[in-house]
């Protein structure tokens, strides 16, 4: 199969894809610090130096400033196209960095690019796929949730480009906030219904779906919402080699579709979204077996997957051999880079020591514990205080236990805190969605009261050894805004173990026209 990948970051679901055997038809990427970990990755082209397979779609800088170009805030590209390097007849295969927005303009203004686009540069059957993650900060439940933020236009903008391109399925990639409704003039506002919608009305069936990364292999608890879109013709052609619990997957989809297609209103409670926590079967019985590989009882841990970095004798080598196996036909050998040890101070050190502690309570111990440290409390339950004494604490004298409870409290109110995402994995359970900032989580060992490096995030995120981050390690202030530092990257990609399992399900529905 072949596709076209946009809001590529850094290359996860690319890998995936790859890994599968999927072919590159085309790449599209708003941040140049993303795209520098794609083109070394993918094309081995250092930017620096040069890039041949790397284009701009608009510039403020020339194709010879490279080192600006690298550097430049995506917002300011020019809206005139200028400086671009983008050659029509020579696409193929090639990463766009440029706006999603200005790249649909380009694309209508011209069409015999759309039509290459298409036909995948010439490809029997033309285009298969086309898949990406619009950025989902404004839908995240971590963030601000703003129904008005304009990249919230995004996943119209990654349609629009479908309906130019018209390829067999599209796959958008999104996080679970996206679920929630937004309130809006006392109505609620379901933002993964209308985009629905949208490809219904674009001549495709929509499979809306709540997966979960750890189901697929990943060593991380992600939930994430998928939507699959079929063309209406493939999927007449499919429907009639479906299974009958294949044909109840799809009979909410086809509603919708129908009710669109013949102009009728319908209601978000007349179509919804599968869930692999509570549609269990119908993922394990269908060719959405491939989001449900692992069961609750060997999912992949935190120390499966980082363990050998800090040389735990009990580690369980069969994570990271399978990442390394997985993805050796798809990636040059390269040695490890991106682990490089973070420096926190002793004030911070003794933090995440509390933290540590805090996954060793009960619920009541650990949420007065935490009302301690945000200062929203002074005195613990006693009979908790008795629970929380049992460990011992990093203080500036080193490990201790406390006995006296106003010695504790004293201690306590020195490390007072108002980060409100701040904690320690934990050694035997999937990590935590991994986020694009890299003081959220601290180490699980005692001896590692650290935060992880930018190689151990990326094993969380199932990203083999020999996968090189470019660019800026992290970034803060303003520059946050728009630069995608080496976290931020490994934060927002699709895992590639994920992408596997999308590359089979779209493999096995594709079989079905055979």
């Amino acid at each position: 199969m072949n596709h076209i990948e946009l809001f590529a970051g850094c290359g996860g679901l690319n890998l995936g894809l790859k890994s599968e055997g999927f072919k590159l038809t085309l790449a599209n990427e708003l941040s140049p610090m993303a795209s520098e970990t794609f083109a070394f990755n993918f094309f081995n082209e250092d930017l620096n130096k040069e890039a041949k397979k790397t284009v701009w779609l608009s510039s403020n800088y020339s194709k010879d400033q490279m080192s600006k170009r690298l550097r430049e805030d995506p917002r300011t590209y020019p809206e005139n196209f200028e400086n671009s390097d983008i050659d029509i007849e020579d696409l193929e295969g090639k990463l766009v960095v440029g706006n999603i927005i200005q790249l649909n303009r380009f694309l209508e203004q011209n069409p015999k690019l759309i039509q290459s686009l298409q036909s995948a540069f010439g490809e029997d059957g033309g285009l298969d796929l086309v898949s990406g993650g619009p950025p989902c900060q404004s839908f995240s439940m971590a963030g601000l949730r703003q129904l008005s933020n304009d990249r919230n236009t995004l996943p119209w903008e990654f349609a629009h480009f479908v309906d130019l391109t018209k390829p067999k399925f599209a796959l958008l990639e999104n996080v679970s906030g996206i679920l929630k409704a937004f309130e809006t003039d006392g109505k609620k506002f379901y933002a993964w219904f209308e985009v629905a919608k949208v490809f219904a009305q674009i001549g495709y069936v929509p499979l809306s779906l709540h997966v979960n990364a750890k189901y697929a292999g990943v060593a991380q608890n992600r939930p994430r919402f998928l939507l699959l879109a079929i063309r209406e013709d493939i999927f007449n052609k499919i429907s009639t080699r479906l299974t009958s619990i294949e044909h109840q997957i799809f009979n909410k989809p086809v509603h919708l579709f129908n009710a669109i297609k013949n102009e009728k209103n319908i209601d978000v409670s007349e179509y919804e979204y599968l869930d692999i926590e509570k549609d269990t079967n119908l993922f394990s019985e269908s060719f959405l077996q491939y989001f449900y590989i692992k069961r609750s009882h060997d999912f992949h841990t935190v120390s499966d997957a980082i363990g050998d970095f800090i040389n735990e004798d009990n580690h369980d080598p069969e994570f990271t051999n399978h990442l390394k196996q997985k993805f050796s036909d798809v990636l040059s050998e390269k040695p490890i880079t991106n682990h490089d040890l973070r420096s926190n101070g002793k004030l911070v050190q003794r933090r995440f020591r509390i933290y540590q502690i805090m996954n060793e309570l009960s619920l009541s111990a650990k949420k007065q514990l935490k009302q301690v440290l945000k200062g929203q409390i002074q005195v613990i339950d006693k009979h908790l205080l008795s629970e929380i004494l049992q460990y011992k604490f990093l203080t500036e004298d080193g490990y201790k236990k406390f006995t006296d409870e106003s010695d504790f409290m004293l201690f306590l109110s020195a490390h007072l805190t108002n980060k409100q995402t701040q904690k320690a994995l934990k050694r035997n359970d999937p990590a935590p969605t991994a986020l694009s900032i890299p003081d959220d989580a601290c180490h699980y060992h005692p001896d590692h009261l650290r935060t992880l490096t930018v190689r151990e995030m990326a094993r969380l995120q199932s990203f083999p050894d020999n996968f090189s981050f470019r660019s800026k390690t992290t970034t803060g202030g303003k520059m946050r805004q728009f630069e995608v530092p080496q976290y931020t990257q490994v934060g927002n990609a699709v895992p590639p173990i994920l992408g596997v399992a999308i590359a089979r399900v779209l493999k096995h529905l594709k079989m079905k026209l055979d």
